[in-house]
């Protein structure tokens, strides 16, 4: 076929139909497309040895240990008290029974305590980050006078105090004894998170600071508005530790709370399960004696765990895409 040969100069309306390409049609592009994607697509073939058949068996196997304690308690504490004593129960309840969440969830003092351990860790984190990171901010920088002296300081608390019995005096001097702070205040700083997160800052590009000084930025907005943006991995690091720290502890309401309202979870917990195995514990909701009949002090405590530790793992997946990198770089910098 004898290909026309059309002059540039001709006038567009002059120019014969037959001479402009036509426009792809969708089925054309999706034609296209296909055989770019066809011609990119690489193919890899990988033969699995032992060495990486053992490995993948060691992991799995690894993952098993890890995960089945958990579900393993998940199982018992919806099992009948009274048939789990017989044994066997190990991958599914034998017997369903929701009797040990009735005993947990029906007394008051555990809302009570939902509340107290939430307040506490969410307050207790916000202020510890704050705190810990400014004092950490301080510890990075160059002109910070006497810097050894600081640095004694800080490493000597970790390895020495005072002991219960003063540190129970002290809190009763600043009256904290039987308050809420208690559980706040001497909480608020920590030594070996203050040397994780100085680490982290001082991995940081020091450009940073001398640009904001140079624009005549304090060093309260350059930490405001510079460092603390920057420190999200490694205070997301820290927020975990802590929110974990607060939401299982309960030696603090044991020592210094008398106050039943201002008991914490945990502490709830404890007792709870202590007098599980009584009908007419110390103010323990009352059920019906058949129900204490069917029941047995372990699935009750494994109920309890179940009800202290859902909170904590509804959290740690927001906080995971940060954990590891707030972990590496605050060990290895420095």
């Amino acid at each position: 076929m004898e290909e026309k040969i059309v002059p540039a100069d001709l006038p567009a309306e002059e120019i014969p139909a037959e001479s402009v390409p036509a426009e792809p049609t969708a089925e054309d592009i999706l034609t296209m497309h296909a055989g770019e994607k066809k011609s990119k697509r690489v193919h890899y073939s990988r033969r699995y040895g032992a060495v990486d058949i053992v490995i993948l068996v060691v992991l799995i196997l690894f993952s098993f240990c890890c995960l089945y304690p958990l579900w393993n308690v998940l199982v018992g504490s919806f099992n009948e008290g009274l048939d789990y004593t017989k044994g066997g129960v190990y991958f599914w309840p034998r017997k369903w029974s929701f009797d040990n969440y009735a005993l947990v969830l029906n007394d008051m003092r555990i809302w009570r305590g939902y509340l107290i351990t939430i307040g506490r860790t969410l307050l207790g984190t916000l202020l510890h980050l704050l705190l810990t990171s400014l004092v950490a901010y301080g510890m990075s920088r160059r002109e910070l006078p006497c810097p050894r002296v600081f640095h004694f300081i800080n490493i000597f608390t970790m390895f020495f105090g005072g002991g219960l019995i003063p540190y129970f005096l002290v809190l009763k001097m600043l009256g904290l004894i039987n308050t809420f702070w208690v559980y706040i205040i001497p909480n608020m700083y920590s030594v070996y998170n203050m040397i994780v997160i100085r680490s982290f800052i001082k991995g940081l590009p020091e450009d940073l600071h001398e640009s904001a000084v140079m624009d005549g930025a304090g060093e309260f907005r350059i930490y405001f508005r510079i460092i603390l943006p920057l420190m999200k991995p490694v205070l997301a690091t820290v927020a975990l530790w802590t929110i974990v720290w607060h939401w299982n502890s309960y030696l603090d309401s044991m020592y210094y709370v008398t106050n039943s309202d201002l008991y914490s979870l945990q502490y709830v917990l404890m007792r709870i399960i202590n007098e599980s195995s009584t009908p007419t514990g110390n103010g323990v909701m009352p059920l019906p004696p058949d129900i204490f009949e069917r029941m047995n002090p372990k699935t009750v405590s494994l109920a309890a765990i179940i009800v202290s530790t859902l909170p904590v793992l509804a959290v740690y997946p927001f906080l995971q895409k940060y954990f590891a990198k707030g972990v590496m770089v605050g060990s290895l910098k420095g």
